[in-house]
């Protein structure tokens, strides 16, 4: 007869599930929107910007049609989804740390270590490329969240969420009667002085700081410009919202198993892009110039674009996840994992999901050396539409590059110096997949 008490038997890991195609592809496909999204504020060399939008005045109809199309369907709409699949990440990494038996509490340890992390990756990479990391903003939103709501209930986390959102809301409704107010009431030369000071503060001085001149110099004004990008973006209501929407999701396994949850994500795909879209025409119908509002009212709809870009975020994360579905199918109710059953064009987008950070770093190795004066200097000879193209062609670079890199077994290195950054020396025997940032 066995006297030993249950609970005394050795632990032994639940067997990990197939990993799911939709929060890789997911993933991959963000990356598409983040090149076009971060292109335009290395284009130094142009005089001025667009309204509030980081992009440069339009050299033809083209460039004002693709500026359009931006501002309504990219532009604060790539921010919210990757931090939406960051928060996704999160879940995923503590439950499947927990499923190989670690304590949670060792599991919370390493997912602070994680994210610390992410924060000196992100002054690294402002440092030495881009102004506009966004690594160090979710590193430290990410440390404050965890820290007070990672372990709160469903509900809890879901009644902050809808209480961000109200002020979101509200601050979008104050901005908005604001402006109407001052263009009706403010006399013109305060509208033009506040005209004036938009501009000087504008992405066109970050750009020339950042990219119109020599390295060391640039160097400096990036390092000093994300101390305050970091601290905005971690604090701003959109980031925290999104990555807390990312834990829900992940608890219910939205995007892995999506084929569960057909109609939700239907719902938010249609109604976020749609939202999305609608609440990104004011500022485009500005800057193209068919608003006739002054220039120094310019920020009424900053709010109300924020706000739908989170919808459009959630919206666009939605499809993915619909579309991943429809491309890898449903084998007994379970994820069939991305292989020969699918085309390479699937495999590619999984494979660059799964290196994500690796290849969201890589935009910026290949594009801010092409673009800036201390580079190859070709910001100034191109236009939006140009630079717009170059940044998709690296991204569609990168898609035979993470292919060839799952074919061979290879993680992504960025994703290699995160986890031993996360694990220190006490690193297990790591396991092929789960190479995504979260």
């Amino acid at each position: 007869m066995n006297t030993t008490a249950p609970d005394s038997a050795p632990r032994v890991p639940a067997p990990l599930p197939a990993r799911s195609l939709a929060p890789d592809i997911a993933r991959g496909l963000m990356l598409a929107l983040i090149a076009v999204a971060n292109v335009s504020w290395l284009l130094w060399g142009h005089d001025g910007s667009v309204g509030l939008t980081p992009h440069v005045p339009a050299q033809g109809t083209a460039d004002s049609v693709l500026q359009f199309v931006m501002t309504v369907a990219v532009d604060h709409r790539a921010m919210p989804l990757f931090a939406f699949l960051f928060g996704y990440g999160m879940v995923q990494f503590h439950r499947s740390r927990t499923d190989r038996g670690i304590q949670s509490r060792i599991v919370r340890v390493m997912m602070r270590r994680r994210h610390w992390a992410m924060v000196l990756l992100g002054l690294l990479h402002a440092a030495l490329l881009f102004s506009g990391d966004v690594l160090g903003a979710y590193g430290v939103a990410a440390l404050l969240l965890v820290w007070i709501f990672f372990d709160r209930r469903d509900r809890t986390v879901l009644i902050w969420i809808c209480v961000i959102a109200g002020i979101m809301a509200l601050g979008s409704l104050f901005m908005v009667v604001g402006g109407v107010m001052t263009s009706l009431f403010a006399p013109d030369e305060v509208l033009a002085e506040m005209a004036s000071g938009t501009e000087e503060l504008g992405a066109g001085v970050v750009r020339e700081l950042s990219y119109g001149q020599s390295y060391l110099p640039s160097m400096l004004v990036r390092v000093m410009m994300w101390i305050p990008i970091t601290l905005q973006g971690a604090l701003m209501v959109v980031v925290p919202a999104a990555i807390m929407i990312g834990w829900l999701a992940a608890r219910r396994r939205v995007l892995d198993e999506p084929w569960d949850h057909v109609r939700l994500l239907r719902r938010v795909a249609i109604g976020g892009i749609m939202i999305g879209w609608l609440t990104g025409l004011p500022d485009a119908l500005m800057n193209a110039g068919l608003l006739p509002l002054p220039e120094g009212v310019y920020w009424m709809f900053v709010g109300v674009n924020y706000l739908g870009g989170l919808a459009c975020g959630l919206g666009y994360a939605a499809a993915f996840g619909l579309l991943a579905m429809a491309w890898q199918g449903r084998r007994a109710g379970r994820a069939s994992a991305p292989g020969r059953s699918t085309g390479p064009l699937v495999r590619a987008l999984s494979a660059l999901g799964q290196r994500s950070l690796t290849f969201y770093l890589f935009q910026s190795v290949v594009l801010a050396p092409l673009f800036a004066a201390w580079g190859l200097g070709v910001a100034q000879y191109v236009s939006t539409t140009g630079a717009v193209a170059i940044a998709f062609a690296v991204w569609l670079l990168s898609l035979p590059i993470a292919l060839a890199m799952d074919s061979r077994g290879l993680r992504g290195p960025a994703e290699m110096l995160l986890r031993k950054m996360t694990y220190g020396t006490h690193d297990p025997r790591p396991e092929r997949a789960s190479s995504h940032v979260g």
